[in-house]
């Protein structure tokens, strides 16, 4: 399967999935939302509450929503746990294993404190979610068992302030919204690149770094997880290594509002993303490194003195696969 092939016939939109057909392929299958986050207690009480009402009492299709908690210094544990969430705190899910910050680092532990056959990761920074978000996600994993990882895309509102970040302005001002199709900054410039270099059977995925995605528990506790934010690349090299381009499907989600980083941020997620697409290229033999890649990363601010350098230990690290830990393979089986 080529990449416009597996984009006619892999992508779908969410309202294509109706309720009817989600229960009827869910069965007995145990599903698990979770929700990463830190600093997020202006959104995530009404994420976890429209899950809820929809997806829980209105209609039996979660079982569970879980928050990984990553130290907010907010109310964010509070506000979650009122609105009817499972809260971990993530440096205490595993014993014996030091936390690390990042979202792919929580990703992973969720995997010892949920019980869904499924799970679904949704951002805790979203302004306007809408239970289609679920719906649509878990729509191709309960309907093909040859799908095991689904990847969310959609609309993401721009404004003025955001562009003129990219140029050096300052954050702050306001406009009317400008409205694009393809990814952010760092999808456009970095991992779309990227992908269609190496691995041009992913082209088709319309946007790669998408933080919405739903995936079986048995891919995931096999596959290694950048604790940072190369999870999102990582997870798709490794799928389609391990399963093949027809394992992974993605849906419309319509329009995704969400907090815009600034171009340092940005920068400093690219330089994630970039190691983890060299550890890949080497681990498969596509390329040879005969150094490893410096990961000190310099960046400047603009002050009236001049410009002032400042460095970020930018080395990233890799959990294994969650399988290969007794931790894990001790926990009770999923029923």
């Amino acid at each position: 399967m080529d990449a416009l092939s597996w984009l006619d016939s892999h992508t779908s939109t969410a309202s294509d999935w109706s309720m009817t057909a989600l229960l009827k392929g869910k069965g007995k299958t145990k599903i698990s939302v979770v929700l990463p986050a830190l600093n997020e207690a202006e959104t995530i009480g009404s994420i976890i509450a429209t899950i809820r009402n929809e997806l829980m009492q209105d209609q039996p299709l979660i079982d569970e929503i879980v928050v990984i908690d990553g130290a907010s210094s907010d109310q964010t544990a509070e506000v979650a746990t009122r609105a009817g969430a499972r809260v971990f705190a993530h440096d205490l899910i595993i014993t014996g294993l030091d936390a690390l910050p990042g979202k792919g680092e929580a990703m992973w532990r969720s995997l010892f404190c949920t019980s869904g056959e499924i799970i679904v990761f949704l951002d805790a920074d979203l302004k306007n979610f809408t239970a289609t978000y679920v719906t649509g996600l878990l729509g191709p994993l309960l309907t093909d068992p040859g799908v095991d990882l689904v990847k969310g895309f959609y609309e993401r509102p721009t404004s003025i302030s955001d562009e003129q970040m990219d140029q050096g302005g300052t954050a702050g001002s306001t406009a009317d919204s400008i409205f694009g199709a393809g990814g952010g900054r760092v999808t456009e410039l970095v991992a779309r690149p990227l992908l269609n270099l190496h691995w041009p059977e992913l082209s088709g995925v319309i946007q790669p770094l998408a933080g919405e995605y739903a995936a079986r528990r048995s891919l995931l506790e096999k596959l290694p997880f950048p604790t940072g934010y190369g999870i999102e690349l990582a997870l798709l090299v490794d799928t389609v290594s391990l399963r093949g381009l027809s394992a992974l499907a993605q849906v419309d989600l319509g329009e995704r509002v969400h907090r815009h980083q600034d171009l340092q941020a940005l920068g400093r997620m690219a330089t994630e993303i970039w190691q983890v697409a060299l550890d890949r290229l080497d681990r498969d033999g596509r390329i040879v490194l005969i150094d490893e890649p410096q990961t000190t990363l310099t960046q400047f601010t603009a002050t009236q003195a001049g410009h002032q350098a400042y460095r970020n230990d930018m080395s990233i690290v890799q959990r294994p696969p969650a399988i290969s830990l007794a931790q894990y393979r001790d926990l009770q089986p999923i029923n």
